[in-house]
């Protein structure tokens, strides 16, 4: 049964006459999707907040450095890659989320701010997310943190990133990852693919004509890991996993056929589906309680993990 909180917020949009994002041209998608959120956000929670430029594939690239206010150090480190279907998103749109993460869970927390789709499409992000990943390993102690301590995470497609750069740190010798929290991950790309895109592609926030606008945009090679790593040939040696998952998403079965793949390949995961919940509720925590609730698990579950 669809939560009551998240039916509520879907009947308010509904009578806004709130758009479907695929109605809309990127830019216009964007500052929809940034007015939005706000409105639905955590509130920012108190931890220290600084803007840097870090070194990218194409030039500067934006990252956002949460940290919470004790003072201890080395602290361990979370790389977090923002959703929006690889167009739409960025750091203002998690500020709240990433806050309470570095907050809540004692860790320095890196939102990534890297190239959108469609002015740079695939593999664009997955360069950015890679190069932000060797660069938080590279400047720990800039950072105080701990180099030997990272974990990544990201919701939807940002949740793809996280899985890919996982495998691309495994594959090219590169910094450890201790753990990768991943949140409803756009894993099989294919609209279709699975049953979850029949029954909730519409009116449940994320359509399956937006899964389609946002794939049309962002270009990826189907054949390519990078792009699809539910389809990666090997999975084995990979760090444990939380995978969370929204029961009226279309992206439902996806994650949970990556978590599958993951225990088959023997890698500790835990998998917990929010039955009620829609896509995005994660990032909606400042009004949805099942959000807040997943954002305490989450930070709850990086913690214990940097604690070995």
């Amino acid at each position: 049964m669809l939560d009551l909180q998240a039916d509520a917020l879907l009947k308010q949009a509904a009578e806004q006459g709130a758009p479907d994002f695929a109605d809309l041209p990127p830019e216009q998608c964007r500052a929809f999707f940034k007015d939005f959120i706000v409105t639905v956000d955590t509130p920012p929670a108190d931890v220290d907040v600084r803007d840097q430029n870090i070194p990218g594939p194409a030039g500067d690239l934006p990252v956002r450095v949460y940290t919470p206010k004790d003072g201890s150090t080395p602290r361990p480190v979370l790389v977090f890659y923002h959703g929006g279907g690889w167009v739409i998103g960025g750091l203002d749109e998690y500020n709240g989320v990433c806050s309470a993460l570095a907050y809540k869970s004692g860790c320095v927390v890196v939102s990534v701010d890297y190239r959108l789709a469609p002015e740079h499409p695939f593999p664009a992000a997955v360069e950015d997310c890679y190069a932000a990943l060797e660069w938080v390993a590279a400047n720990a102690d800039e950072l105080g943190a701990d180099a030997s301590r990272i974990a990544v995470s990201g919701d939807s497609a940002g949740g793809n990133l996280a899985t890919v750069v996982t495998l691309l740190a495994r594959d090219n010798n590169g910094p450890k990852i201790t753990f990768q929290a991943l949140i409803y991950p756009a894993t099989g790309l294919k609209v279709g693919r699975f049953d979850s895109y029949r029954v909730n592609g519409e009116g449940l926030f994320l359509t399956t004509r937006t899964m389609e606008y946002f794939g049309g945009h962002y270009q990826p090679d189907m054949t390519d890991f990078r792009a699809v790593p539910l389809d990666a040939k090997d999975l084995s040696g990979l760090p444990p996993a939380l995978i969370l998952v929204a029961g009226y998403d279309p992206l439902r079965d996806e994650g949970k056929a990556y978590a599958k793949r993951l225990m088959e390949s023997g890698v500790p995961v835990v998998l917990t589906e929010y039955a009620g919940m829609i896509h995005g509720f994660f990032s909606m925590s400042g009004v949805l309680d099942a959000g807040k609730q997943a954002v305490n698990q989450l930070a709850g579950a990086v913690r214990d993990a940097s604690r070995g």
